[in-house]
């Protein structure tokens, strides 16, 4: 019952959840998750994958979640621009980039549309939530914004264009750093011009 507690303990300071391998790594084995689980003190939520029956308490469940199904995975696009109050739009999936001809690993849940980058536009302006030993990679603003002009067929430019106007105004955004983004995708003449007309 001690090796119970003591992994529903370790669940509960991880914001709720933890992977089969931090928990392993942490100590404990198998036949004590095996148990918690039988006790109602653990939940499976997806392969690989273990919560506190309390819940999650982290302020992104879901993004940890994609975080550690998905190592290389980088928030982007709608859920980037939610995160940074940047759109008024609900999305309904968590936009995930991983590199071209790569692949990830499959997630039950929560939802994902993956995006495939080239890896020097993958690369490009990461930036890291840290949260309860948990660490999650996301594109800064600038770089989601040129992300949405290149995807605007996906999302729809009204909304790239809006999340554009919104950065500038409440100045979460350089426009140079925006431009730099550009050309790393390849749209700078798309960007430039709306760029300019906003400024």
């Amino acid at each position: 019952m001690k090796s119970i507690i003591k992994l529903s303990n370790y669940l509960k300071n991880r914001g709720g959840i933890a992977s089969f391998s931090e928990i392993i790594g942490a100590g404990f084995n198998k036949v004590t998750i095996q148990k918690s689980i039988k006790a109602g003190h653990v939940e499976k939520l997806d392969r690989g994958i273990y919560v506190s029956s309390e819940g999650i308490t982290l302020p992104y469940p879901d993004f940890a979640v994609v975080s550690i199904k998905v190592p290389q995975g980088v928030i982007c696009l709608l859920s980037a621009l939610s995160y940074y109050d940047l759109t008024d739009e609900i999305p309904k999936h968590v936009d995930v980039a991983i590199p071209r001809n790569t692949h990830a690993n499959k997630v039950n849940y929560p939802p994902v549309n993956f995006y495939h980058f080239s890896r020097k536009s993958w690369e490009a302006g990461i930036e890291e939530i840290k949260t309860e030993g948990k660490s999650i990679k996301i594109y800064s603003i600038s770089k989601t914004i040129a992300d949405c002009f290149k995807f605007r067929n996906k999302i729809g430019v009204d909304v790239a264009r809006e999340a554009l106007k919104i950065a500038l105004k409440d100045k979460k955004s350089d426009p140079k750093e925006i431009l730099k983004y550009s050309k790393i995708c390849r749209v700078y003449n798309i960007v430039k011009p709306i760029l300019e007309v906003m400024l």
